[in-house]
């Protein structure tokens, strides 16, 4: 099964990419992912997602939270199942 971690932050106005370099220096140890993409949008906006061939439910490392001054509000984070696949 693939397993699909997204994190997303949005760092103070200004900060963003002082938000990407931290994430891009982020690498949990233990198990790595089957691939990571790291995203970046507007107000200074960052999202990750990382996939992972594993259950669910399974207990696997994630990004931990920046510095609070860094960031405007707590990290958002979502767990997704994937269920299709296409290809052009």
């Amino acid at each position: 099964m693939t397993v699909a971690l997204m994190w997303e932050a949005r760092a103070e106005p200004g900060r963003g990419a002082d938000l990407l370099e931290w994430v891009r220096g982020q690498r949990p140890a233990g198990p790595q992912p089957l691939r990571r993409e790291t995203f970046a949008a507007p107000q200074d906006r960052v999202l990750v997602v990382t996939w992972w061939d594993a259950p669910y439910d399974a207990d696997l490392p994630e990004l931990p939270e920046p510095a609070g001054e860094l960031v405007t509000r707590a990290v958002h984070r979502w767990r997704f199942e994937s269920v299709d696949v296409e290809h052009d």
